[in-house]
């Protein structure tokens, strides 16, 4: 019996009971599985640590090449409370940078322009300096003849008073030295072609490259063609102080007129808002920015006034005509000589120019109307002027208008 017993003893020892056995096969199990889990948790863990760390300092690196980019940090005050920009670029903040487009060679696409032009501050009082000033926006094919006669125009005045821009056709580079008040003045262009609607985008892509400027307050469309009549004192004096537009608007009846009409343009555009006028205008800024900022309107032009409609000599007098005709003189200050009743004005050769041909230019004895009374200057540019009659006109201007 005591043999049996201390066999069943040693024999126990060797043979757990199979219950034992599973239970700790289950709490090994259950280790294994934890020790998994963790394992797993903490991999997790490790990778988005990771990822937030790197784009920490992914972050902090981009904020240091920001500040590289457009600050000096050497010239931070020690106290934090001032800081000194450095921007060679031209697309640094600026105030400089807002109120006066430095470079006019931008890349800007005509929509980008026109939206950006369009821009109407709210607040009265000004941050900066400004002078008002008259915009000259020159639309040429190819070379300004008369260039020597502006030039001698602009000579010794204020030039925080006046802004140039020139719109050629592609291909033409205006070569004039760097001491000309031309230099550098001419604008991103497009292909335009006469009597289609390119003319009307060429005239708004020049009134919103002026317009970028936020000191321009007129703006006088010109040819290569044009002259002044009176000295830029004159001329600035008549410009700001009006209060009206001067573009030609008005109703011809005959089939130059309202025989381009579209009935197609209707509702918006009825044959009683239909206007016929000189696409060589001079608007006030506020009125500039309208035609800028108009899509509507120039959409129907487009698509409905093909190249016998002309929409360079109907859009403007029209929308003017149908909006704002209260801001508008509803005349021209740029003669032309219509007499021969042909397609195109008189060509002024060197055998026109005189002193009393010039002096008839300046008063042509006749009263115009201005703001709220009457004026003997009722033009201040005339066309269309040969290049031949640019040396006689530097002989006697001098005599007769005072430059």
């Amino acid at each position: 019996m005591a043999r049996n017993r201390e066999k069943e003893d040693v024999e126990s020892r060797f043979n757990p009971p199979v219950s034992i056995s599973m239970a700790d096969s289950s709490i090994s199990l259950l280790k294994l599985i934890s020790i998994l889990i963790i394992f797993v948790v903490g991999v997790v863990i490790g990778l988005v640590s990771s990822s937030h760390i790197d784009r920490y300092f992914t972050f902090q690196g981009d904020e240091f090449n920001f500040k590289n980019t457009y600050f000096d940090t050497e010239q931070f005050s020690h106290d934090g409370q001032k800081m000194v920009v450095n921007c060679d670029g031209e697309d640094c903040l600026s105030m400089e940078s807002f109120v006066r487009l430095r470079n006019l060679n931008h890349r800007l696409r005509d929509d980008e322009l026109f939206w950006r032009a369009s821009f109407v501050p709210q607040k009265e009082e000004l941050p900066f300096r400004r002078v008002p000033r008259v915009a000259f926006m020159f639309l040429t094919r190819g070379p300004l003849p008369m260039l020597p006669l502006w030039e001698r125009f602009f000579s010794g005045q204020d030039v925080e008073k006046y802004s140039i821009y020139v719109h050629a056709l592609p291909g033409f580079d205006l070569e004039v030295s760097n001491s000309s008040v031309f230099y550098r003045r001419q604008i991103p262009i497009a292909a335009c072609r006469m009597g289609s609607v390119s003319l009307v985008d060429a005239e708004k892509r020049l009134l919103a490259n002026a317009l970028l400027d936020f000191s321009n307050e007129r703006f006088v469309l010109l040819s290569e063609s044009c002259i002044p009549v009176h000295d830029f004192p004159t001329v600035y004096k008549y410009l700001i102080e009006s209060i009206h537009s001067f573009v030609d608007s008005y109703d011809d009846p005959t089939r130059y007129g309202r025989g381009r009409y579209s009935r197609r343009m209707k509702p918006d555009i009825k044959l009683a808002d239909w206007r016929k006028g000189s696409q060589w205008f001079e608007m006030h800024r506020a009125l500039a920015v309208k035609i800028v900022a108009d899509t509507k309107y120039y959409t129907l032009f487009k698509k409905y006034c093909k190249p016998s409609c002309y929409p360079d000599e109907h859009y403007i007098p029209t929308y003017i005509r149908k909006f704002h005709g209260a801001l508008n003189a509803n005349r021209s200050i740029t003669y032309v000589d219509w007499s021969q009743m042909g397609p195109h004005p008189a060509t002024f050769t060197a055998g026109n120019i005189t002193e009393g041909f010039l002096e008839s230019l300046r008063n042509n004895g006749t009263r115009c109307s201005y703001n709220s009374g009457k004026t003997s200057i009722c033009y201040l540019f005339a066309r269309k002027f040969d290049p031949s009659a640019l040396e006689p006109l530097l002989n006697i201007t001098a005599q007769v208008m005072g430059f």
